[in-house]
C-alpha cells in the first residue's frame, strides 16, 4: 500500500515537472506547434535516462547516455521537431536513435518512424523503453546514419540528431518532394542546426541556431 502512494506520488510529480519544462522552457523559448508541446507534455523522458539520472530528467539539459553519447537538450529537441512541420501522416527517417527519447516524440506525431543507430545497445535499449511505453509503429536499423535507409525511402521528414561535418548526400536523395530535412552540420564543437527543404529537387537551406551535438560515427 505504502509502495503504491510513493508510486503515484512520483508519477504525479514527473507529471508536473514534464508541464513545467513544456511552459518554462518550450513555451517560454518560442515553440509553438501545440502538437509537439502536447507530445514533450505526455512522453516520460525519465525512462530514457539511467536511474541515477531521473531527478534531473525534466531539466532542459542534455544528459549522458551510454556509449559516450546523449540524450539532446528538450528546447533544441523540440525545435527541431517543430522544424520538421509533422501534420500526422508522414514517415519519418531519424538518423541517431541514441535513448529512444525523441524517437517516442516523432512517433506521437507522425504515422510511421525509421530510426537509426550506431550502436546496437543502444538502439536495443531503446527498442525495449519503447515497446513498454506501448509505441508500435517504429522501425529500427542499426548502421551508418549518413546512408539512411534507402530501402523505405522517400520520408517525408528527417531528423539527424548527431553531427555532420557536411550534409549527407544519401540523405536529400532519400527526401521526398516537398520533404524538410533538419540537421546540426559541422565539426566537433559547435554546428549550426539547418533547416533544409526539397522542392522539385532542389534543396533550399536555412541557418537556425548554433548547438552542439555528439559527431556522427561511420564504422
Amino acid at each position: 500500500m505504502f509502495d503504491h502512494i510513493l508510486n503515484s506520488k512520483f508519477a504525479e510529480y514527473q507529471s508536473f515537472t514534464r508541464r513545467k519544462l513544456v511552459e518554462d522552457q518550450l513555451v517560454r523559448r518560442g515553440v509553438r506547434d501545440g502538437r509537439v508541446l502536447e507530445a514533450f507534455e505526455k512522453v516520460k523522458r525519465h525512462l530514457f535516462v539511467d536511474d541515477y539520472l531521473r531527478t534531473r530528467a525534466y531539466e532542459d539539459q542534455p544528459l549522458p547516455i551510454a556509449e559516450d553519447q546523449t540524450i539532446s537538450q528538450p528546447y533544441v529537441a523540440a525545435l527541431m521537431t517543430e522544424l520538421l512541420e509533422l501534420k500526422g501522416g508522414e514517415k519519418v527517417l531519424e538518423i541517431g536513435t541514441g535513448s529512444g527519447y525523441q524517437t517516442a516524440i516523432l512517433a506521437e506525431l507522425a504515422k510511421e518512424v525509421c530510426t537509426i543507430e550506431f550502436f546496437k545497445s543502444l538502439s536495443e535499449k531503446a527498442r525495449t523503453v519503447l515497446a513498454a511505453e506501448g509505441y508500435s509503429k517504429i522501425r529500427f536499423r542499426t548502421g551508418d546514419g549518413a546512408a539512411g535507409w534507402p530501402e523505405n525511402a522517400p520520408y517525408d521528414a528527417i531528423t539527424v540528431t548527431c553531427a555532420a561535418a557536411v550534409p549527407p548526400k544519401a540523405l536529400f536523395e532519400q527526401l521526398a518532394d516537398k520533404g524538410r530535412l533538419v540537421a546540426p552540420i559541422g565539426e566537433e564543437g559547435v554546428q549550426r542546426l539547418m533547416l533544409y527543404t526539397k522542392s522539385g529537387g532542389t534543396i533550399t537551406e536555412r541557418s537556425i541556431i548554433d548547438v552542439r551535438f555528439v559527431p556522427m560515427l561511420k564504422s
